[in-house]
């Protein structure tokens, strides 16, 4: 027989293994090696089920990696039975195709957690890792036209036997990349965040029991899945359709469509992504598994931003995609900039629900993850280096305040990396660093901004790629809000002259003195700008955010003059 809790026993229960994710998120972030990690923290932590099923997220975790994660438990299980699953093992994974993962700088680690030798859950995370080798430096640039050339896969495989580890295999790994030693530091890092949730979960069994930790997780899973059907009820019974494009994929395709068609019957939703364009060469394509995480992104913040990051969301969006579409693609499709599609996910059913939620909705956000990367040798070092950070940019009006200025948003969730770190950590100078005047769309709310960056090396030559959308299409506003700014890479060269580079520029060669300016979208407003407040037009005047001419243009002579 099973054991009842009552209410509060189940809260704190839940509180402390939220505690536990968030522990070992942050041990993480400060035994990290990587920029990536330890400044941007680019990862996420969690904790699943014996069989499988995402319990708790880490709450700064990002919300695209519960796709990760739970793509590598399916994996995991899958292959390897109950049985040939001991203590002491560590699963490492990271491929998109056979192992659930969503792109291959993306390393999962899965350690069983066994309490008087019962299986009683894995203790998950992930980490962006900086490189994971291939045909580009960051494993994250345009021009790559399948899985192979974008790095080292792994599918899901023991690096650890019953305690030890496994060298051979951990040195093919770290063969394989640039960067070995960061490489072997950040794994280190998301090793030892493993066993401190192995300890902390040992911890908080020992103070309740197995049993009682087995039916917390299905109490936790089952209200978490009633409160998100909840929600869905509140949506109005019907159709709900969409259509947004993509930029581009660098190899040639360019306004890629996605198409949605939102079903909804009382507790029921059906998001159909049928219309949507085949997989396309470049390496913007998603996987199933990334899909369903964004619309359940999607819909979690809409109906109940509270909700837990948990199976129970994911249970409740049911989501669909013809194999071998962009959006379920399949192998040997490249993924590397995936990011960039699943951001249009989110825009792709806001927009469709924007009607019936108006509360809710939001103009589309920058909609990208604007990647800029630089390698080369240091030349005070002479050892090689590499710098890769996804840029923020706006984030979209709302119907109650204008949306926020440089940030990261929706399925991501890191940090801009701040100057500083860039010119400690690399032979890089930012020669400037602010917000892109008149990039937030007007509206009763008017959208965030985009960020301007100009970068480039010092005293020695390197190499930059780039990934950028919305560069052709602005980020469009809603309810008569008009669109945000686009974004655009642009090389100066060392006379001064601008050079505008493509939207996924792949080993462009710089030279010591030229720099990159990369800027990155804006976001669109909320509501006609005719009716936005006196005081409001007013602030963004003396913001020196906005010009004149685009006060003008939005305002009329509310705008008023410099």
């Amino acid at each position: 027989m099973k054991p009842a809790l009552d209410p509060i026993t189940l809260e704190i229960m839940f509180n402390g293994l939220r505690s536990i994710t968030d522990e070992t998120y942050i041990a993480l972030t400060r035994s990290a090696y990587s920029t990536n990690i330890k400044e941007r923290r680019d990862h996420s932590t969690a904790i699943c089920a014996p069989d499988g099923r995402l319990i708790v997220q880490a709450e700064n975790s990002l919300p695209i990696h519960i796709a990760s994660m739970t793509g590598l438990m399916d994996s995991l299980l899958a292959k390897f039975g109950l049985e040939d699953i001991h203590e002491g093992d560590l699963f490492v994974a990271n491929d998109p195709h056979v192992a659930g993962g969503t792109h291959l700088p993306d390393i999962n680690l899965a350690l069983p957690i066994f309490v008087e030798g019962t299986l009683v859950a894995f203790m998950c995370n992930i980490a962006h890792h900086a490189d994971v080798g291939g045909m580009a430096p960051g494993s994250m640039a345009g021009g790559m036209s399948e899985i192979y050339q974008e790095g080292l896969r792994i599918p899901v495989v023991k690096l650890f036997r019953r305690g030890e580890v496994q060298q051979d295999l951990f040195d093919l790994m770290l063969l394989n990349v640039r960067l070995p030693e960061e490489r072997q530091g950040d794994y280190y890092a998301q090793i030892a965040a493993c066993r401190l949730g192995d300890r902390r979960l040992a911890e908080l069994i020992g103070k309740y029991s197995v049993a009682e930790m087995t039916v917390a997780f299905e109490e936790i899973l089952t209200r978490t899945e009633r409160r998100m059907r909840d929600g869905v009820r509140t949506i109005p019974d019907g159709v709900y359709e969409f259509e947004d494009v993509m930029d581009d994929d660098g190899l040639g395709a360019v306004d890629i469509p996605i198409k949605l068609r939102m079903t909804i019957e009382g507790d029921r939703l059906h998001a159909d992504f049928t219309g949507t364009a085949p997989q396309v060469q470049g390496n913007i394509n998603v996987t199933m598994n990334a899909t369903q995480a964004a619309v359940a992104y999607s819909l979690k913040g809409m109906l109940d931003p509270d909700i837990p990051n948990n199976q129970g969301v994911l249970d409740v969006c049911e989501t669909t995609a013809p194999a071998g579409c962009l959006l379920n693609c399949v192998a040997p499709a490249p993924v590397a900039a995936r990011a960039n599609t699943s951001q249009r996910i989110v825009d792709v059913v806001i927009g469709a629900l924007a009607n019936a939620l108006p509360d809710a909705a939001v103009g589309a956000a920058n909609g990208a993850n604007t990647t800029a990367v630089f390698s080369g040798t240091d030349p005070a070092t002479g050892q090689g280096y590499l710098y890769l950070e996804t840029l923020g940019g706006g984030f979209g009006g709302r119907n109650d305040r204008d949306g926020t200025d440089g940030i990261q948003v929706h399925i991501t969730n890191t940090s801009n990396l701040p100057i500083e770190v860039i010119e400690t950590e690399y032979p890089l100078r930012v020669e400037s660093y602010g917000l892109i005047e008149d990039s937030g769309g007007a509206g009763r709310y008017r959208g965030g901004m985009g960020i301007r960056r100009v970068i480039g090396p010092v005293g020695h030559e390197c190499i930059f790629n780039g990934a950028g959308e919305r560069f052709r299409h602005q980020p469009w506003g809603i309810f008569g809000g008009a669109s945000g700014g686009s974004g655009r890479f642009v090389r100066i060269g060392a006379d001064g002259a601008e050079e505008g580079l493509e939207i996924k520029p792949a080993g462009i060669a710089m030279a010591d003195g030229e720099r990159i300016i990369v800027e990155t979208p804006g976001a669109g407003g909320y509501g006609p700008a005719a009716e936005r407040d006196t005081a409001d037009i007013e602030a963004d005047r003396t913001s020196g955010k906005f010009s004149t001419e685009y006060l003008r243009e939005y305002y009329g002579s509310a705008g008023g003059d410099d």
